[in-house]
């Protein structure tokens, strides 16, 4: 063992060097700030109203009609990450495996406009999604070492806060006709839905909580932050993301422990959560029922177990390849979502589960090959918690969150979700801590490796335990 082995780990942040900064860090903070400020403010600007209707022929025609900002936005963007990319393509010479999971999915989905029921839909929609996929991933890819991009998209989500919360006192919630007279569901705050506020809110939480491990101005901004997220989360009523944002950090948390003490990577680990469940299932009956109860006061999850029920009717009719990438919900009035959709079940913009949205649009093959570039993410995480368990633990949070929200709600390769996009930015910055990726340095960074680690982030230089 290694004097640099034996060495404790610094605890401290103030005396670590400050990150470097690269333009390449700029394409994401502005995919991000897009996405969570521009693109949002501009909508809620155009409505003139804090009233917001849901009716579902109305959601329907609005959900359809494509943003003309998105025309400009993505397209420069893009344009942009392709030209950094030609000045630094000898830095992607040798991809990661999860980085080759998310192309092989993306590369799927475009396939599939031969078989779509609506290839113009989905040619349009797999455009805008390899768009945003290249956006968020390659410029995190191909950053210099000690670019810190996750501090970046932190402003971008704190500055969505801290605006949404004079919003929500100036605005009505919203209020929908239920068994017991009118229902107030929640503040939307300048989002088109409460539950658009609500995963904002949560993801500015757990990524506050990362905050907190420093001191100074960013422990006190942090602490800032954490409180007006919670009011946030509180007042849009949405019980899934603040549930899951308690509970995906000690999951996380749970998962690097265990994984430490056996030796290994969190896909492995947490393998036994699924196989409990299946377990527990059997013996005790629908436990989703129960925990619907408890949760949202119902045994149907607000409606979501007829949604499911209806998918897996439509899954049963094309199973192998499925119905094209978003060639099923919201693709006209022949559609099918429209026109073998049971009553209020028309009006949905998805499945509300992002895994049989995945085997509805793309069969057995899109399911695996999202499961594969799933399991390959967290056992990149793995290699992050080799060299800074604090960046383990924040990236497989955020791994997680999104992991549970999708059992609620699609947001696995859906358009420009804020939480596929975090969660590409978080499959990203892994990819950055792959032995064989790190390879690619250049000769200059390779001399230094020999020296000693090199390790991607600035804030993160700490010695390497597993040197011997």
């Amino acid at each position: 063992m290694s004097r640099v082995a034996k060495r404790p780990m610094r605890a401290t942040s103030e005396k670590l060097p400050p990150p470097v900064f690269d333009v390449c860090m700029l394409v994401p903070m502005a995919a991000f700030a897009y996405i969570l400020i521009l693109a949002p403010l501009l909508n809620f600007s155009l409505t003139a109203s804090s009233e917001i209707s849901i009716a579902p022929a109305a959601a329907v025609e609005i959900l359809m009609t494509p943003r003309p900002e998105n025309k400009i936005v993505w397209p420069l963007l893009t344009l942009i990450t392709l030209f950094l990319v030609a000045r630094n393509f000898s830095r992607l010479t040798r991809l990661p495996a999860n980085i080759i999971c998310l192309f092989a999915y993306l590369g799927f989905a475009g396939l599939s406009i031969l078989w779509a029921f609506k290839p113009e839909f989905t040619l349009t929609r797999f455009v805008l999604q390899a768009m945003i996929v290249s956006c968020i991933v390659l410029p995190t890819l191909i950053a210099r070492p000690g670019t810190d991009v996750m501090r970046g998209v932190y402003f971008c989500f704190a500055a969505a806060v801290v605006l949404n919360v004079p919003i929500v006192f100036m605005q009505s919630p919203i209020s929908v006709q239920g068994w017991h007279g009118i229902e107030v569901i929640g503040y939307p705050g300048y989002f088109s839905f409460k539950g658009e506020l609500g995963q904002c809110a949560a993801i500015a939480f757990l990524l506050s909580l990362y905050e907190l491990l420093f001191r100074g101005w960013r422990r006190a901004l942090a602490l800032v932050i954490i409180a007006a997220t919670v009011f946030l989360m509180l007042v849009s009523k949405s019980k899934g993301s603040l549930g899951m944002a308690i509970i995906a950090p000690i999951m996380a948390g749970a998962t690097l422990f265990i994984g430490r003490r056996l030796g290994t990577s969190p896909a492995i680990t947490i393998l036994p959560i699924p196989i409990t469940y299946a377990v527990l299932a059997a013996v005790m009956g629908n436990i989703i029922n129960r925990i619907s109860w408890y949760v949202y006061g119902n045994y149907d999850l607000s409606g979501r177990m007829f949604i499911w029920e209806f998918v897996n009717y439509e899954i049963s009719k094309r199973p192998i390849l499925g119905w094209g990438y978003q060639s099923f919900w919201l693709v006209g009035p022949d559609g099918p979502s429209l026109t073998e959709a049971p009553g209020w079940i028309r009006g949905m913009p998805s499945g509300h589960n992002g895994y049989l949205d995945t085997q509805l649009d793309l069969g057995y093959p899109g399911l695996l090959l999202l499961v594969a570039f799933i399991m390959t993410t967290l056992h990149a995480i793995g290699h992050v918690a080799k060299r800074n368990a604090r960046l383990a633990l924040l990236l497989l949070t955020l791994a997680f969150f999104v992991i549970l929200q999708n059992f609620l709600e699609t947001v696995w390769m859906h358009g420009q979700d804020t939480l596929w996009m975090m969660f590409l930015l978080a499959t990203a910055v892994a990819a950055r801590y792959v032995p064989d990726y790190r390879q690619n340095a250049r000769p200059r960074a390779r001399r230094q490796a020999a020296k000693g680690p090199l390790v991607p982030s600035a804030y993160q230089r700490e010695p390497d335990t597993q040197a011997s």
